[in-house]
């Protein structure tokens, strides 16, 4: 254990060889909607109603302060990131401050962190997927669309779709980013829409009480309610917005000049 915070020079992509450089593929519009794309599609489409059942119509505020939160933690990895100049995000910061041990516990971190987003989106997506495949007389049965926790087999749409991303990841990055910010474009639109056909029938009435469940959380372990509780699910749950951070920094580099991108990135 002596060695513990043993850790070697930090070589910027510039002096490595040319066979261990990023290939420098992705625009700056790219790194944009690959953080845009990670919290629009579970951030808001799939966890607001979770917490709605938790702060009522003050999930506005529960978003709000999870906002603050993720702006937070953007401008610190913008900074180190600028100040770090090598991919692998967390890990890499974490090794060139505190050294190997720390930085293997980090990286062990970020595998489960991404396990756990990559599940929660997936089954997000098979959520919407099923609903929509039984709206056409199609539909699975309810074996194939839960897990066995659930009282089914397999998640059979949440299994398809990790295996047609990690296709589009393996087509290649470039590749993979531009049909992200296809999707990301498209999802963005989706809510435009929304927000368009919704407003003339807006009630206020909808709002009262706006606050049903207080500011604190309150409530038993495991089903605490408030505006608190709502934002605490907002951020750490499924991590969904800090993994879209992490992978910013891990694809600033495959920009020409990571020092402007990643900031640019991550405060969009």
């Amino acid at each position: 254990m002596k060695n513990w915070n043993v850790r070697k020079a930090v070589v910027a992509p510039d002096d490595l060889p040319e066979e261990h450089r990023l290939k420098k593929s992705l625009s700056w519009p790219h790194l944009v909607a690959l953080g845009v794309g990670a919290i629009v599609g579970t951030g808001i489409l799939t966890l607001i109603g979770v917490g709605a059942g938790k702060a009522g119509p003050a999930v506005i505020l529960s978003f709000a302060i999870a906002g603050v939160i993720c702006a937070c933690a953007a401008l610190a990895y913008a900074e180190v990131a600028t100040m770090i100049p090598a991919s692998g995000s967390a890990y890499t910061y974490s090794y060139a401050v505190f050294g190997e041990l720390i930085a293997w516990m980090i990286g062990v971190a970020l595998i489960l962190e991404y396990t756990l987003v990559v599940s929660a989106v997936a089954v997000g997506w098979s959520g919407y997927a099923a609903g929509f495949l039984k709206s056409v007389g199609m539909g699975l049965p309810d074996a194939l669309i839960q897990g066995p926790e659930l009282g089914g087999v397999l998640n059979l749409p949440a299994i398809f779709i990790i295996w047609v991303v990690a296709g589009l990841l393996m087509a290649g990055t470039r590749e993979s980013a531009t049909l992200n910010a296809v999707l990301v474009v498209i999802k963005l639109a989706a809510l435009a829409l929304f927000i368009a056909v919704a407003l003339p029938v807006f009630n206020a009435d909808h709002f009262h009480p706006f606050m049903p469940f207080g500011f604190p959380k309150t409530g038993a372990s495991g089903s605490e309610v408030g505006v608190m509780a709502a934002a605490a699910i907002m951020c750490p749950r499924a991590s969904t917005f800090f993994p879209s951070f992490t992978a910013v920094a891990k694809f600033s580099f495959t920009r020409r000049t990571p020092s402007t991108a990643m900031p640019s990135a991550n405060g969009w």
